[in-house]
Parts: C-alpha cells; sequence; structure tokens
C-alpha cells in the first residue's frame, strides 16, 4: 500500500512538472509588441516618472471627446469596435492601463484606484483635455467613476459599462483565469507559468457571443498579459480588488448624468449591478443586453454604440444645446 501511494505521488509530481513546463511562457519583446499591437494612431504619452501610457487618440478632431477605459487584463484594443462606429462624429482617446497592454507596470507598483486616476488624469492633461465623456468596462468602469468623483468638473457624462464595484456574488462561477489571479501561490506562479489555453478558456466563459474570441483576439490576450511586468502587475493588482468598496457610499454625489451597460449573462460582474448602480446614482438610466456577457462593446458592438452615441447626443442641463 505504502509502495503504491509513493508511486501514485511521484505520477502526480511527474504530471504537475509537465504541466508547468508545457505552461511556461516567458515575458514577450516590447519591440516585437509594438510593432504587432500599435498602429499609426499609437503615442506613448510620458507622465512623468518614467511612465509612458499607450494612447490612441482618434476620430474627429473638433468633435466632443469621448475616453475609454478597458477592463482587467485587456487593453485598449476592447474598443475597436466602437471607434470603428463613433470615430466620424467623436474624438475618441483610450489608453492602456497601468500594468495592462504596453503601458506596462507603474514604476512603484502602484495599483490603487488613485493611482489609475491619477495615471489618467496626467494623460488627459497631456492630451491638453479638459472636459469629457468618460466610459469604462469592468475594472475601467470603476477606474472611470472613482475618477468621475475625483475630478467631476471634467467628466461631462459618464458610461459604465459592466463596471467595478457592486459587492460580490459569493455564487457566482468566475472564469478560469480570474479564479488563478486570486488564488495565493498559484498566482506567483503564473508570473512564468501562463498557458494560452487558459487565456482562450477565459474569454470563452467571460463573454457569450462567442464569435468575438477568435485566434488573433486569444493571441493578443496572452502576449500583451506577457509584456514585461504585466503578470506581476496583475498578481498585485488583484490584491487590492477589496478596495472596490472603499467609495460606493459616495456614488450619489455623481451629478453628470450617467449610462451604465451591462449584459444580462455576465458571469464576471453580474447583471444585478445595473440596477445596483441606478440606486446609487440620481438619475442613472439603465441598459441590460439579453444573451450578452461581459463585454457588450464587442458582443453587441452596433446596439451599444448605438445607445452610446444616442445617450452622449443628449442635451445636459445647464448646457446650451
Amino acid at each position: 500500500m505504502a509502495r503504491m501511494a509513493k508511486w501514485l505521488g511521484l505520477g502526480l509530481l511527474v504530471a504537475l512538472l509537465a504541466g508547468l513546463a508545457l505552461g511556461y511562457a516567458h515575458d514577450t519583446d516590447p519591440a516585437a509588441m509594438k510593432a504587432k499591437y500599435a498602429d499609426a494612431a499609437s503615442r506613448f504619452v510620458d507622465v512623468g516618472d518614467g511612465l509612458a501610457v499607450h494612447v490612441r487618440d482618434e476620430g474627429r478632431r473638433d468633435g466632443p471627446v469621448l475616453v475609454l477605459l478597458h477592463g482587467s487584463n485587456a487593453s485598449l484594443h476592447t474598443w475597436d469596435p466602437w471607434v470603428a462606429r463613433l470615430a466620424t462624429k467623436y474624438r475618441i482617446v483610450r489608453i492602456d492601463q497601468i500594468g495592462h497592454g504596453m503601458t506596462g507596470p507603474q514604476p512603484h507598483d502602484d495599483y490603487s484606484a488613485a493611482a489609475f486616476v491619477s495615471t489618467l488624469d496626467a494623460v488627459v492633461s497631456r492630451l491638453g483635455i479638459t472636459r469629457f465623456a468618460l466610459a469604462g468596462n469592468s475594472m475601467g468602469g470603476y477606474v472611470a467613476w472613482e475618477y468621475a468623483l475625483a475630478h467631476p468638473a471634467k467628466v461631462s457624462q459618464l458610461v459604465l459599462v459592466d463596471a467595478g464595484g457592486p459587492p460580490d456574488d459569493p455564487h457566482k462561477s468566475l472564469p478560469l483565469g480570474f479564479r488563478l489571479a486570486r488564488m495565493p501561490g498559484i498566482n506567483r506562479l503564473a508570473e512564468v507559468i501562463t498557458p494560452r489555453s487558459v487565456f482562450e478558456k477565459s474569454l470563452r466563459q467571460t463573454v457569450s457571443n462567442q464569435a468575438v474570441v477568435t485566434p488573433a483576439v486569444v493571441d493578443r490576450y496572452w502576449e500583451l498579459n506577457r509584456y514585461p511586468g504585466n503578470r506581476r502587475a496583475t498578481r498585485l493588482r488583484m490584491g487590492l480588488w477589496a478596495e472596490r468598496g472603499r467609495d460606493v457610499p459616495r456614488l450619489g454625489e455623481l451629478k453628470m448624468p450617467v449610462l451604465i451597460l451591462w449584459g444580462a449573462e455576465d458571469k464576471l460582474i453580474p447583471a444585478s449591478g445595473a440596477p445596483w448602480f441606478a440606486a446609487r446614482i440620481p438619475g442613472a438610466r439603465a441598459i441590460v443586453y439579453p444573451g450578452v456577457g461581459h463585454l457588450p462593446m464587442e458582443e453587441v458592438a452596433d446596439r451599444s454604440a448605438a445607445d452610446v452615441d444616442a445617450f452622449l447626443s443628449l442635451p445636459i442641463a445647464g448646457k446650451p444645446a
């Protein structure tokens, strides 16, 4: 019996080591990533302290400004569908947030809400933008409403897309990648053991419209998450996730028009988040999309972009039409 247990243990160890070896993935090369994922609209904006933020500033130069913030482990590319549909009317600015995409890690490993807010403010200041509509998805939605609380005079309208902030549902089943990122010990291994298959499975669990999960999209998530410093940033940031509730009591202070968009089948932040925000933000309007998961801007691009355009086109109280 003891011998059988010994061989079983050895077999499990060999299987584990083989799995780790197969899942090992080195950092990607920054120059190669920029050649592949930057384009003519890309800029690397120096915001000081050795940090250069990857920014795309596109669309109608004299149009109303719309700033877009992506979610956890994503990049500014998640907004491609909205840019394609709205750029003839709006000036659209989107950024790779700290610890993401080709911006890379925050120089002092600060992934607090305040660090995300100050980085965004530094970017818009460098671009000479003083007032704009702000939209964010998931973690980016959390940063968006925190920014709106910190700088209300700069935010003309706020759009929350499956935004972070609502309390966790203890019964929800997180996508695989998010579960691993929250496991102590395992999340340290994830800094070097990063199988492409985990990203594909997580994406498929995150969305309902599976057509958006193409091989090229999976490659982009996998490669940009391996941009030097991003995997460590993910681990550090996940450790601060509980701070989302810090400023919830202040949501009622938001006075600008607010639109809430949500996928009815979101498994990461359930659609109960839409009425949760609406109950706390005076005058907020919520739209929930049937058959849609965590990324409405990609899963139902036509409808979600049209809803945002209609919202941004409404006259703002106290401002001439």
